[in-house]
């Protein structure tokens, strides 16, 4: 079942979000407040998650909160990969953790956390056993991120990756399997935590992979589960087909959906990251995703 949705993903984060479009965030908290907003009109009750923020900035949520945006909302979320790609110690996360309560009072969700096997799966595993210490209790849902490796031909969500080297490639060993299927160390140390620890695993459309993740997590005990649905496929033919498949597959979890990535036609630019001309499109959608989904 949906338990929550995510509006927008890693906002702070140009990869995600193009604040160079929108340097005072004015664009993007009308967006999360029409569409937070929207969700509540179409189901009371259901849980806004604002999208995870990365890096962890407690100076953007008080910009956000300054212009209301949190007002709407029913929790944040922030993501956090210190042993990859974040200048702080995996032994800060409760350092990191108490500066966004001191910014905002509302519950606390790490919606992305992951340590990747580039080095070696010893590291990734010593990495799952510290997070799951370390975050245990301080966060109402904990989504490791991810159950697959994501496969090298598909490309990753990245600035630059020309100019990152070694961080870009990091983004392909994050999961605790491997893209063929292959497990690694860390599934078995993951295992030992579940729950509370839940996963976080995106789907592409058409995404062969499904049936096999929905298997495995059954297997694995895994009770909470963090997906997308796109905006910007929503465009795409068929998608609605791949939604009702994807969201009928998944049913058997505690869901939280995060709504996100502009369509070319909608944008300021035509790219996923824009802002979008019209935010109350955005809203449309996310209060259409409700209506049938949850």
């Amino acid at each position: 079942m949906i338990e929550a949705v995510k509006l927008w993903n890693e906002p702070n984060n140009r990869s995600h979000w193009d604040f160079t479009l929108d340097p005072e965030w004015t664009a993007f908290s009308r967006l999360v407040t029409l569409a937070a907003d929207a969700v509540a009109a179409e189901r009371p009750g259901l849980t806004r998650v604002l999208g995870g923020i990365s890096p962890i900035d407690p100076d953007f949520l008080g910009t956000l909160q300054r212009q209301g945006v949190l007002d709407h909302v029913d929790a944040v979320a922030v993501h956090g990969f210190p042993m990859d790609w974040n200048p702080w110690s995996v032994h800060e996360w409760p350092d990191r953790l108490a500066e966004v309560r001191a910014v905002t009072g509302l519950p606390l969700w790490v919606t992305e956390v992951g340590v990747s096997s580039f080095g070696c799966e010893e590291v990734q595993a010593f990495g799952v056993r510290r997070t799951a210490e370390l975050l245990g209790g301080q966060a109402e849902r904990i989504h490791w991120y991810s159950l697959f490796d994501l496969p090298r031909d598909w490309g990753a969500e990245s600035l630059d990756p020309d100019s990152e080297g070694e961080a870009y490639f990091r983004h392909f060993h994050m999961g605790l399997l491997r893209a063929g299927g292959a497990p690694k160390q860390a599934l078995r140390v993951f295992a030992e935590h579940v729950p509370p620890l839940g996963i976080c695993q995106w789907f592409h459309m058409d995404d062969a992979r499904l049936d096999d993740a929905v298997r495995l997590l059954r297997d694995l005990g895994v009770r909470y589960l963090r997906t997308g649905l796109s905006w910007a496929d929503s465009y795409r033919p068929d998608a609605l087909a791949w939604f009702d498949r994807q969201m009928a597959a998944l049913e058997p979890f505690d869901l939280t959906v995060t709504f996100c990535f502009t369509p070319a036609a909608q944008g300021l630019t035509p790219h996923h990251t824009s802002p979008p001309r019209e935010p109350e499109a955005f809203a449309d959608f996310c209060a259409a995703m409700v209506r049938r989904y949850a």
